[in-house]
């Protein structure tokens, strides 16, 4: 069982090429049901059926696995065996028709227009950290990159004369993306100041030796920006979902803002439309004459 899981996963690295971060997931949610299977004697892949992955995804939820956890789980054994069955190693998928106990949906959280402004139009220092700083915030909040969009970033992606930058999604999927007026400026402004560092490859951000910046560094960079202009705290996803809730309330238009995070299912955008939904409520409530109910019955 060991080997075929190895194998599973060399296949997802070097035929599929998932970003390492996916692998090391499905490996860990794999990992757990091999252990799973280790105890309870399951000799084998094609041994192992529903009622027993049913019980492990009771005994998780019952340890406390979130809703979205266990469906993770649950699509890396579907992957999985559509894997095993390519390979006639079994002919059967024990997560078939299985589903994960349903959870309370958490919104995203997000900046409303004012904080995100009040983030972003501070004075800025002129030297390579502010300045660089400053072009990764913009650039998160103009085009609604993910960390490792940014991350993998080269000077080749750039089109600023045309306000474009091309990202490499999930699935290796390439999109191109407009980059707002502020978010140019502090680009062009990074990008002159990035030579200091004498950078020993293309991307487009860098450290002070020259060397691409990895996620963790920029999210230690977001977060103080956000505890120094805000007094808050802030990730590079938050101002993702900041740039979709802010395209989505102003243009309605939920397909562009799909294309534009790279979604593969609209459904995935849809929550943008929750948060929409929201700001309307409380505009109402405050706003209309006749929206704030009694708290004690009618008589």
């Amino acid at each position: 069982m060991h080997t075929h899981l190895d194998a599973y996963c060399t296949h997802l690295r070097s035929e599929r090429q998932v970003s390492p971060h996916t692998l090391q997931a499905y490996r860990r949610d794999l990992d757990t049901v091999l252990a799973y299977c280790l105890k309870e004697q399951v000799s084998s892949w094609g041994a192992l059926d529903i009622q027993h992955l049913r019980r492990l995804v009771a005994r998780l939820h019952q340890q406390g696995k979130s809703s979205r956890s266990l469906a993770r789980l649950l699509s890396a054994v579907r992957g999985f065996y559509r894997y095993l069955n390519r390979e006639g190693i079994c002919s059967h998928d024990p997560a078939n028709g299985l589903s994960p106990p349903k959870g309370e949906r958490k919104l995203p959280k997000t900046l409303d227009t004012d904080r995100a402004l009040q983030l972003l139009e501070g004075a800025v220092e002129d030297d390579f950290l502010a300045r660089r700083d400053q072009a990764i915030l913009e650039l998160f909040y103009s085009s609604g990159l993910r960390l490792s969009e940014l991350t993998s970033l080269n000077l080749e992606h750039l089109d600023l004369a045309n306000g474009l930058v091309q990202v490499l999604g999930k699935g290796s999927k390439t999109r191109v993306l407009p980059v707002g007026r502020k978010a140019r400026e502090a680009l062009e402004l990074w990008l002159d100041m990035r030579l200091m560092s004498n950078p020993i490859e293309d991307a487009v951000f860098v450290s002070q030796k020259g060397r691409r910046l990895g996620p963790r560094a920029i999210q230690v960079r977001v977060k103080a920006a956000g505890e120094r202009e805000l007094g808050q705290h802030l990730h590079p996803h938050m101002l993702r979902h900041s740039f979709a809730s802010h395209v989505l309330e102003s243009s309605q238009d939920l397909r562009a803002v799909q294309e534009m995070l790279g979604h593969a299912d609209i459904a995935t955008t849809q929550i943008y439309t929750h948060l929409d939904f929201q700001h309307l409520a409380t505009v109402y409530d405050s706003a209309h004459p006749r929206a704030k109910r009694s708290k004690s019955s009618d008589s």
